[in-house]
C-alpha cells in the first residue's frame, strides 16, 4: 500500500503525521518501525495518527506510537504539531481544536505567532495513577538503580515521568541512567526520564530519555513534569523556562488541580508518500 504521511518536529522532537480520516490507517508495531528507521524508512521519534473524534466534546482523536512500535498515551511536541497539521490540511478552522487521546482530552490552541499553546491537564501525582510502586505520594522518592540511592520525582502528564534534579547536565549521566530508570522495576508500564538542571527559579536546562525511543532533542511531556517536579519540590516558580536542546517551551502551572499550560513552536518539513 502507498501511505501518504507528512514530517514535522517540534524543536527537533520529530513525527510521522498521517491523515486517518480520509484513509483509514491502523499500523503494525512493524510497519511504526519501518517508518520511523532513519536508514530505511522516514525516519521519526514517534509516529502520529489523525482519526475521527469518538465522542461529541473532542474534534479529533490523536494516537501516537513511539520509535520501537509501542502505543503511548500522549506527546506534548507531538499535540503542538497535531494542531498545525489538523489546521493546515484544512481539516478544521477553528483556533481552539479539543482532542481526545489515551491518557485523556486536551485542548490546542493555535496562537497568532505560530506557536501552539497546549493545556496538558492537571499532572498525576498519585503513584497507584502514574503508575509508580509507592507507599504513599511524596514529592521525592527514594530509588535504587544499580546499588545507587537517587532522589526523584514521579509524575504523570497523560504517560510516566520521573525526574531526576542533576547539577550538571552530560552525556555519561544521561547515557548510562536514562535507560535504567526507563525499565525500572518501580515503573510496570515503562517511564520517560527526566534530567533537570536547576539554573534559577524561572529557567531550568532539561534532557529527556524517553521509553521507546532514547533521548530526544526535546519532550513536552518531560518538560512538563520537570516543572512540576520542580514546584512541588519548592525549586521554582509558576511560569518556568525549559530550555531542552532543540530549543525552549514556556510552562505554567499554578498547582493543584490546575492545568498545565505548554506552548512552544511546530514545523512541517516535508510531505511525501512512502509504500508500506
Amino acid at each position: 500500500m502507498k501511505l501518504r504521511f507528512t514530517k514535522m518536529h517540534g524543536l527537533g522532537n520529530d513525527f510521522v503525521v498521517i491523515n486517518a480520516i480520509s484513509e483509514p490507517f491502523e499500523p503494525t508495531p512493524q510497519q511504526v518501525r519501518f517508518l520511523a528507521d532513519r536508514n530505511f524508512g522516514v525516519g521519526c521519534d514517534q509516529l502520529l495518527l489523525v482519526e475521527p473524534a469518538r465522542t461529541e466534546e473532542s474534534d479529533f482523536r490523536y494516537r501516537i506510537w513511539n520509535a520501537d512500535g509501542g502505543e503511548v498515551e500522549q506527546c506534548g511536541n507531538g499535540a503542538r504539531c497535531f494542531a498545525r497539521f489538523v489546521r493546515d490540511q484544512g481539516l478544521t478552522k477553528k483556533d481552539e481544536i479539543r482532542v481526545e487521546t489515551a491518557g485523556g482530552i486536551i485542548t490546542l490552541q493555535l496562537c497568532e505567532n505560530g506557536r501552539v499553546m497546549v493545556n496538558m491537564g492537571a499532572p498525576i501525582l498519585d503513584p497507584v495513577e502514574i503508575p509508580f510502586v509507592a507507599e504513599q505520594q511524596s514529592a521525592e522518592y527514594e530509588i535504587e538503580v544499580e546499588g545507587e540511592s537517587l532522589q526523584v520525582a514521579a509524575v504523570s502528564m497523560g504517560n510516566p515521568h520521573v525526574v531526576l534534579t542533576v547539577d550538571a547536565l552530560n552525556d555519561e549521566v544521561v547515557g548510562r541512567l536514562g535507560p535504567l530508570l526507563e525499565s525500572h522495576s518501580r515503573f510496570p508500564q515503562r517511564v520517560n526520564v527526566g534530567f533537570m538542571q536547576v539554573v534559577n527559579s524561572r529557567e531550568i536546562n532539561l534532557r529527556v530519555y524517553e521509553r521507546g525511543t532514547g533521548e530526544t532533542l526535546a519532550c513536552g511531556t518531560g518538560a512538563c513534569a520537570a516543572v512540576v517536579a520542580g514546584i512541588i519540590q519548592g525549586r521554582l516558580e509558576s511560569e518556568v523556562t525549559a530550555k531542552l536542546r532543540g530549543g525552549e517551551l514556556s510552562i505554567q502551572w499554578s498547582g493543584g488541580e490546575a492545568p498545565v499550560m505548554m506552548t512552544g513552536p511546530a514545523e512541517t518539513v516535508f510531505e511525501g508518500v512512502i509504500e508500506l
